[in-house]
């Protein structure tokens, strides 16, 4: 096996050709024989470069408007011969096919032709043929050829060209060759995807170019990584980066704040809000929602749906978080909040979010729909004599918002546009009730007019009599229980206004 391998020949044909003319300089100093194609072939030339076209080399034109240019054996055996293998070698000389020792080859946009929303014909038109085998006929022969698949290696392969000579070892080759594969499985992956979004192939694919590694995982002993464009969602303006559990917050946080439309600023711990507020001001917001726990919002994730002024960036500064979320921010409140090293404070880009979630489970992988229903005033069904007011309604349908991003069981009190209390994470529902009459007493909230909204439906009455006692007076539930009507009778008894919306929201 060769471990060392001088260029002499070499194939490219890119659709990029940004970075490329460095390249070609070095190569024509090496003394590198060029063969290319159509406008490759172009911008060598004018580059001064000595260059061959391959339908000179194959005596072959490009044919059926340039679908087959390259699949040829005088092209692929240059590139799959084994130097190694004298059969291989006498077939080269028999046949008169050079030894193609470099191929840079790229691949026709077919997921920017896609997100254009181009007509089916030129996005098939993008589905590319000949450089992806070029592609894996080079990767599969590592050990004697170079392939660079990316116009990202550019700058690099020019580097090594000329640090080396022309010559290339076979570690280098070999990572060539395993960034080339990637890319040819991504984009096999986007072209199933397409042909796939009926979802008539009950098959998962997931396939993220770019990655970040994490300081660690979820603790200390675990790796961990993030894949995905961050820089795409978030402007980091201050502060260090992102751990594993700052994302997992914040991925719940950006899900519960695009619920509002109204000024709201959202506090979370752990994935769930232990303080939100919906005012006219966000110095207001801010300060209804910290009223709601400010214990929990010590080391909390802060995320507003609005500008973050220079009176509300004081009042969030007096306080310890991790992470502060806005779409935008006065120039003096960057200066406020800058003023302490280790916070980080992002700026929130429009992104378009997935609409499927999934995670490894067992030894295989669940996906879903991401829940992205929600029922306001006009999906409550009241099954009470008590009817709701007006204002009941809409602190039920804030209620209703929060308490689907929290984690079940769980138990919401709110009142005007406010979180008082919640019961999180309980293995009944009953002591969500409790938890959160516990915690809405301990910060000195009346109950006594607010609303309660649950995640799922109460199997007992008891849910119903402890709220009438705490000072509920509407409930927002799914229903669905066999047991129903025991809950009804009870709110009928207490006075409470009950409201249906027939589904449930469990989080997990």
């Amino acid at each position: 096996m060769s471990q060392s391998v001088q260029i002499k020949n070499a194939l490219i044909s890119v659709y990029y050709k940004d970075n490329l003319e460095p390249i070609i300089h070095e190569l024509s100093r090496l003394g590198v024989k060029l063969y290319s194609t159509g406008g490759t072939e172009t911008f060598i030339r004018s580059l001064g470069a000595d260059v061959i076209a391959v339908e000179d080399l194959t005596s072959y034109p490009s044919i059926l408007g340039g679908r087959v240019k390259t699949l040829h054996p005088k092209v692929f055996g240059g590139i799959l011969a084994r130097r190694n293998f004298e059969s291989d070698e006498q077939q080269l000389q028999q046949y008169d096919i050079p030894e193609i020792d470099l191929v840079i080859v790229d691949l026709y946009p077919f997921e920017e032709t896609v997100k254009s929303g181009a007509g089916q014909d030129d996005v098939i038109e993008k589905i590319d043929i000949g450089g992806i085998s070029l592609i894996r006929a080079a990767a599969k022969n590592f050990k004697d050829v170079v392939i660079v698949a990316s116009k990202d290696d550019y700058i690099g392969l020019a580097d090594m060209l000329k640090a080396q000579s022309g010559a290339t070892d076979i570690d280098q080759r070999r990572l060539f060759a395993q960034k080339a594969f990637n890319i040819t499985s991504d984009y096999d992956t986007a072209i199933f995807d397409y042909f796939n979004q009926d979802e008539q192939l009950p098959v998962f694919k997931q396939s993220i170019q770019k990655s970040q590694v994490l300081r660690y995982g979820e603790n200390p002993h675990q790796q961990g990584v993030f894949y995905g464009n961050l820089d795409a969602m978030f402007n980091k303006l201050h502060g260090k980066e992102l751990s594993y559990n700052n994302l997992v917050d914040v991925d719940a946080a950006v899900a519960l704040i695009d619920e509002f439309t109204e000024p709201t600023i959202a506090i979370l711990k752990h994935t769930n809000a232990c303080g939100i507020a919906s005012r006219s001001f966000m110095i207001e917001a801010w300060k209804d929602a910290l009223a709601c726990d400010p214990v929990s919002a010590f080391g909390g994730v802060i995320i507003a749906n609005d500008e973050i002024d220079a009176e509300t960036a004081t009042e969030i500064n007096k306080i310890f978080f991790e992470v502060l979320i806005a779409p935008a921010y006065t120039d003096d409140a960057i200066r406020v909040l800058k003023e302490k090293k280790n916070r980080i404070i992002l700026i929130r880009q429009n992104v378009e979010l997935p609409i499927k979630q999934f995670k490894t489970l067992l030894n295989g992988v669940i996906e879903q729909d991401k829940d992205l229903v929600i029922e306001g005033p006009d999906q409550m069904r009241t099954v009470t004599n008590a009817q709701p007011t007006e204002q009941e309604l809409k602190d039920l349908y804030f209620a209703n918002k929060v308490v689907k991003h929290t984690k079940s069981n769980t138990i919401v009190f709110a009142k005007n546009s406010q979180l008082m209390a919640s019961g999180v994470g309980q293995t009944s529902r009953v002591d969500s009730l409790k938890q959160a009459v516990i915690k809405a007493d301990g910060f000195g909230f009346d109950l006594n007019g607010a609303v309660m909204a649950s995640d799922a439906f109460f199997p007992f009455s008891d849910c119903m009599e402890l709220a009438a006692e705490a000072g509920i007076t509407a409930v927002l539930q799914p229903g669905g229980s066999i047991k129903d009507q025991d809950s009804i009778n009870m709110a009928n008894e207490k006075g409470i206004s009950m409201v249906m919306t027939g589904v449930r929201h469990f989080k997990h």
